[in-house]
């Protein structure tokens, strides 16, 4: 009988562990760290085709933070933030300009360098060839991906308002071999 009660002991002290376990697992997974499949090769080299990507909602984002976000006809992306808004977006001879000041992309360089081809990587443009305006609006922002040559992205879609904008990709975890944060 006293080995019966002990088990008992074993199973409630298990389940009083088990219980807020679930909970919070569960709130983290539907709340704060969302898991999202990459579908596509447009961000290569940084996010591979069925990639696991986990999306975190309550940062704000910032140039270079890779997003996640939903069209008005419900297609989902996983693209680049390279303008904000209020900017001046701009690309001529593989370079960004943002208000007319070069600006960096470190996060090319592996494509860049594969990539021996001696057309541009990225397309000459200017914010105001593909829209009416000559900076980005209110609440938008200007997305691209890094396979620049095979990506659908704001140079076709326009820029991304921020009420589409489901999260911020933070790290891969599946497969494991691919497993990292994702750099900015």
């Amino acid at each position: 009988m006293e080995k019966r009660k002990s088990y008992i002991g074993y199973f409630i002290s298990f389940m009083k562990l088990l219980v807020p376990s679930l909970v919070l697992l569960f709130i983290l997974r539907g709340f704060i760290l969302i898991p999202v499949p990459v579908d596509g090769n447009s961000m290569e080299k940084t996010l591979s085709q069925g990639d696991m990507i986990m999306m975190e909602k309550f940062s704000s984002i910032k140039r270079f933070d890779v997003i996640v976000f939903k069209l008005p006809s419900g297609a989902i992306y996983i693209k680049r933030v390279i303008g904000l808004p209020g900017e001046a977006v701009r690309y001529e001879n593989d370079q960004l300009y943002i208000n007319e000041k070069k600006i960096e992309e470190p996060f090319l360089e592996k494509n860049i360098k594969k990539d021996h081809e001696t057309a541009p990587y990225t397309t000459n443009f200017n914010l105001s060839d593909l829209t009416t305006e000559n900076t980005l609006p209110r609440d938008t922002y200007f997305v691209l991906g890094d396979n620049r040559r095979m990506s659908k992205d704001s140079r076709s879609f326009g820029a991304v308002q921020s009420k589409y904008i489901l999260g911020k990709a933070q790290f891969v975890y599946y497969p494991i071999t691919h497993m990292k944060f994702i750099p900015r």
